[in-house]
């Protein structure tokens, strides 16, 4: 377990609006199955077709950064991943990430393509999730963010049909990634056939692996799992 930081003048200042935090197993990215603590912050300016959080785009409650910290703490684990609705949609989620940084933590972001993401501390693991013409977002991706992107961020595609999973190598095909970001594939939840995304990602050449969203096999839909 990290040590509970000192509270700071700085972290007193910080203050986000929080939907929850809580601690499970990470269901998605190259850290699947470890335990991790989830800090959701509030709001998302997007509306993806598939969204499945979208009792995040509202409501949540001000939290300071030393009460942020407090909690995480609290929870024992080392991996803290900041999602959302949409983390970076929150002015100062760039500051609570590199407090958690500081604080020792293991950090992941997951964020969307839409916002920029050269903001964000190094030493956090960015996880952006490109939206698909099936999200209905598409047209939100920045593309300046590809080139932002260093050695064991990820990019992940969720895919909800042929279309998608043609689009997505098309994007990966347009400018070569830097050299040790990860892909990953996912099929829209209760969407996709596993067996369809799982035989076209076995195909020759298609670079990066499959994931499904392990704590939904778990618990199913159930919110702050």
């Amino acid at each position: 377990m990290v040590a509970a930081p000192a509270t700071t003048a700085r972290s007193q200042e910080l203050r986000l609006r929080i939907t929850e935090i809580f601690r499970s197993i990470q269901g998605e990215s190259t850290l699947v199955g470890l335990p991790t603590t989830f800090v959701r912050l509030t709001g998302c300016p997007l509306r993806c077709g598939y969204c499945d959080t979208a009792y995040a785009f509202q409501g949540g409650d001000w939290k300071s950064g030393s009460d942020i910290l407090q909690t995480v703490d609290g929870l024992g684990v080392q991996h803290v991943c900041v999602t959302g609705g949409e983390p970076l949609a929150q002015k100062q989620a760039p500051q609570l990430l590199q407090m958690l940084c500081d604080a020792g933590y293991t950090v992941s972001l997951e964020t969307s393509g839409a916002l920029p993401i050269n903001v964000i501390d190094r030493r956090v693991m960015v996880v952006m999730d490109v939206k698909t013409p099936s999200s209905g977002e598409s047209h939100r991706n920045l593309a300046a963010n590809r080139n932002e992107l260093k050695h064991g961020d990820q990019v992940k595609f969720v895919v909800g049909d042929r279309a998608d999973f043609e689009w997505g190598l098309a994007w990966l095909g347009e400018q070569a990634l830097s050299n040790g970001v990860e892909v990953l594939w996912s099929p829209v939840w209760n969407t996709l056939p596993l067996a369809d995304l799982a035989a076209w990602v076995s195909t020759p050449g298609v670079p990066g692996r499959m994931q499904i969203q392990l704590h939904k096999v778990i618990w199913g839909e159930e919110p702050g799992r």
